[in-house]
């Protein structure tokens, strides 16, 4: 994650995966409601079909501590599983035992820390049945995401332990043919206990407050697959693109081709990809495997002119194609597999100032993303986290980074699909980096550790070399590895033929074959003031900053009251030095003192609950736009442009105080809205550094003809300055155009005060409008005391006068459509005031009958400011189920405008 000492480091662990947005853990995948009946075993019938895969459906589950059978009896069919839990296909123990109703929410107030860490400081059973009627074929287990390790039984016999088993990552395939019998078969996990700063799994760091189970478990699917007497494995294809020209690209496929029986036999290997069809004839040897590619050289049909070339979104389409493959012996299919896959090409040269610059398909763009975490528990859902990447895009970001918790195959399928680009990678701070990370937490190395973690490397690139949202890997985080550690990495990526940029570390370090990351890491991670992010130095906008944000994200008061008691949310408001326990379990992050204090000094202490969460989205819109904004404005500098920003963190695996541009229910609040208005495609902005209103164009085509109108406030509407420009025009791909620099003095103006940017076209007709609320004092840096997590603030900016501001009504009057499963509610708002004061950020919820926000839902805007007469239409798009049968209303409030819920039938 980031460099700090180590005692500022807890360990925790996990792996992660993803969540719903229900309150009850019970809605999760692997919920008692998908469970069978407590003493039986989930059974999954397995299809005899050569070349199927069929997924476990899921476990009984149980301490060895209440477990006095032995291993053979508890693996071997018709055990009697009685008092055991149930639990899903991709399961962490205590994910299992939230499902089964075990402890209340442990998102709610401190409760997880009532459940007892003891419980899950001895090994785990896992256990499943299935059932084949032909025991003839070929069947084996195919598996990874164990974590920490097993010991593996099947049918009273063990297949495999602990030493061979072990490593989240690490993948394995048990050929278990001469176990399987014709009827039920029983498959048996012993899981060890999890400790990230000892094994190659996965650790929380300071994300939130860790697991009690340390997210022991089986957290991807276990695959039991049928086959005749060779196996095709390892089917992946090359792609080459010719750039910039994207007027051809040559395909290459490769796959593995296997005999697992003990006599000689000769496969037929049959392909195709689109119009292109192949087959070989491969003689193999008993137990021999040989490796066979296709090229254009030989399948013509492989060389493509006019290729459908895979895109991020917005800068163009995310075709995919397809390849199929089958191996037949004696004329009959032993197996076969489809993949698929996407032509891209990425490059990530260093620039002249040694930062990462990536180019997609020939073209550069500026890395905006933000760091993912999946649910604390590793619950998969593929609705929430299809949500999430949707958010992401809606947002006008481009790019999702994984350390470490790298997400299964629907992850990357739904990335390909939508075209979000992805930066997984090792996380820091544990094992991972244990040899290398000086003073963080992390044991060094073994010789044991070795094998595993270039066996992970291995399993990482396999899985995910075809899908093109993948645009890197980061084979370090805050350190990157030694020579060995790197070599191993790196053969392992050359082996599966891995195709994009592999990076050092997210830091500014070197590995010797690598060499520079062209990354920085400078924080922060705490909070800091708008104008920080304009300087070409530490965190500010220049480089690739892997992990930055200004720290604490306050939720919206209607997720506060889901996650906290009254008197926790009582101590929020009113004691900055208090131990907040859904902030982080790190000492540096435990308390909001830092954002609670710059709270206070800019805009007044807090009144009540209502008026600090009205404060904090105040604070974060203007905190999280300006971090975007002076990223995209400094893009295309001559001199240390910014290449890439990620916003730490996109969202948060559990109901949190901080790291996250949405809540752990996806509710939006200010610094969501604040990155939208930043990223938006034709954008308007002004620099905290330099005073200048400067145009971004984030569209491929360029604009003209474009009309700026800036227009200084003070807080109760009294204009103070105005002007226009017209005629202002600005490249496409990110560039800016700087439209005029505002007066460093305007006579009269308040200390506090408004700038509004209005963006227009030649038709008079308004694209962009952006409002800011500034002071004459402006918040002054101690650079020279920047720590690794802040800078600290020895003034503040004066935006006190906002107290001031006059109630500006709103009126509303919204419609509702539906269409499908989709439902789209517009909502007019319109200023009704009669004196000069505007309505300052202007919130809308969606709302149910009982006043519920209605989640996930996507604004066209939101959190807008409305001068007297002026009106906004704003357009809501959700899933109908999503209100649940109630009727839709739209809830209206502001900085300074009272609440109002109105229906919208």
């Amino acid at each position: 994650m980031f460099p700090r000492p180590a005692a500022r480091r807890l360990a925790a662990s996990a792996v992660a995966l993803g969540l719903v947005c229900s309150l009850d853990p019970g809605a999760w995948a692997g919920a008692r409601h998908l469970a069978p009946p407590h003493g039986q075993a989930w059974t999954t019938r397995v299809p005899g079909a050569a070349g199927t895969a069929t997924r476990l459906s899921g476990y009984a589950i149980q301490s060895t501590a209440k477990v006095r059978d032995t291993p053979a009896a508890v693996s071997s069919p018709g055990y009697p599983a009685t008092g055991w839990h149930p639990a899903g296909p991709r399961s962490t123990v205590l994910a299992a035992l939230l499902a089964d109703g075990v402890y209340a929410d442990p998102f709610y107030s401190t409760d997880q820390q009532k459940i007892p860490k003891a419980d899950f400081q001895v090994p785990w059973w896992y256990r499943s049945d299935f059932t084949v009627a032909d025991p003839r074929q070929r069947t084996y287990l195919d598996f990874s995401g164990v974590i920490s390790a097993a010991d593996v039984y099947v049918n009273g016999r063990q297949v495999a332990g602990t030493s061979d088993v072990t490593g989240a990552y690490t993948r394995h395939e048990l050929d278990i043919t001469s176990l399987v019998q014709a009827g039920t078969n029983t498959v048996a996990f012993r899981i060890r206990p999890n400790e990230p700063s000892s094994m190659l799994t996965m650790g929380w760091l300071d994300w939130l407050q860790p697991p009690p189970d340390q997210n022991m478990g089986i957290v991807r699917d276990v695959l039991v697959r049928r086959g005749g007497p060779v196996a095709l494995r390892d089917a992946h294809v090359v792609t080459k693109l010719t750039v910039p020209s994207l007027a051809a690209a040559d395909l290459t496929v490769k796959a593995r081709v296997r005999n697992d029986s003990g006599a000689a036999v000769t496969a037929e290997v049959a392909g195709r990809v689109g119009e292109a069809s192949f087959t070989r004839t491969v003689a193999l040897a008993a137990h021999e495997t040989k490796t066979v590619a296709f090229t254009p050289a030989d399948v013509p049909g492989l060389r493509l002119a006019s290729p459908k070339v895979w895109w991020p979104a917005g800068m163009g389409e995310q075709p995919l194609y397809d390849l199929d493959l089958t191996a037949s012996v004696a004329g009959t299919v032993s197996d076969g597999t489809h993949e698929s896959f996407g032509i891209r090409d990425v490059q990530a040269p260093l620039n002249s100032d040694g930062a990462r610059q990536y180019r997609i398909n020939g073209r550069r763009l500026l890395i905006k993303g933000g760091g993912w975490s999946p649910d604390e528990f590793l619950r998969w859902d593929t609705t929430y986290v299809e949500d999430r990447l949707k958010y992401a895009l809606d947002l006008g970001l481009n790019t999702i980074r994984l350390e470490g918790h790298i997400e299964p195959d629907e992850f990357f399928d739904l990335a390909d699909r939508l075209g979000v680009l992805t930066l997984p990678g090792w996380e820091c701070c544990d094992k991972w980096e244990g040899q290398v990370n000086g003073t963080e937490n992390g044991e060094k190395w073994t010789s044991a550790d070795y094998p595993v973690a270039k066996a992970s490397m291995a399993a990482e690139a396999a899985r995910l070399r075809d899908h093109p949202s993948v645009i890197s890997f980061l084979i370090g985080s805050d350190f990157a590895p030694d020579a060995t550690i790197e070599k191993n990495y790196l053969d392992a990526l050359a082996a599966a033929d891995w195709p994009t940029p592999v990076v050092a570390a997210a830091s500014d370090k070197s590995a010797p074959r690598s060499g520079s990351s062209g990354m920085k890491m400078t924080g922060p991670y705490d909070w800091i003031p708008p104008d920080y992010w304009y300087a070409k130095r530490e965190g500010g906008a220049t480089g690739f900053n892997s992990e930055t944000s200004a720290g604490p994200d306050i939720p919206t008061l209607d997720t506060l009251r889901r996650m906290m008691t009254p008197a926790e949310l009582d101590t929020l408001w009113k004691n900055p030095d208090a131990k907040q326990y859904h902030r982080s379990p790190s000492a540096t992050f435990g308390t909001l003192k830092l954002y609670d204090n710059a709270l206070t000094g800019r805009y007044g202490a807090p009144s009540s609950l209502t008026d600090y969460v009205r404060k904090a989205q105040l604070a974060q819109y203007e905190a999280v736009r300006a971090q975007f904004e002076a990223y995209g404005r400094n893009a295309t500098d001559s001199s240390k442009p910014s290449t890439g920003v990620i916003y730490w963190m996109f969202n948060s695996g559990w109901t949190s105080l901080h790291w996250q541009l949405m809540d752990r229910y996806l509710d939006q609040g200010g610094a969501y809205f604040g990155a939208k208005k930043a990223n938006e495609p034709l954008h308007v902005q002004y620099s905290y550094d330099d005073r200048s209103v400067v145009v971004v164009d984030n569209r491929h085509a360029p604009a003209e003809g474009l009309t700026v109108r800036a227009t200084l406030f003070d807080p109760d509407g009294t204009q103070k300055y105005d002007t226009t420009v017209k005629g202002v025009t600005v490249d496409g791909d990110g560039a800016r155009t700087t439209a005029l620099t505002l007066p460093s003095s305007v006579s009269g103006l308040s200390t506090t005060y408004l700038a509004r940017l209005v963006l227009f076209d030649s038709a008079g007709t308004e694209l962009s409008r952006n409002v800011y609320w500034l002071s004459t004092r402006p918040d002054t840096l101690d650079w020279a005391r920047t720590d690794w997590y802040y800078t600290p603030t020895t003034a503040y900016a004066d935006l006190k006068g906002l107290a001031s501001m006059a109630q500006a009504p709103v009126s509303a009057t919204a419609s509702t459509r539906s269409s499908g499963d989709l439902s789209t509610t517009t909502v007019t708002v319109r200023a009704t005031g009669s004196a000069k004061t505007p309505s300052l950020m202007t919130d809308v919820h969606l709302v149910d009958a009982a006043g519920r926000p209605v989640l996930p839902v996507r604004w066209s805007d939101n959190d807008v400011s409305l001068w007297p007469g002026e009106s906004m239409t704003l357009t809501a798009t959700y899933r109908t189920a999503d209100l649940h049968g109630s009727a839709p209303r739209v809830r209206v409030s502001g900085w300074n405008t009272p609440e109002r819920t109105v229906p919208a039938p």
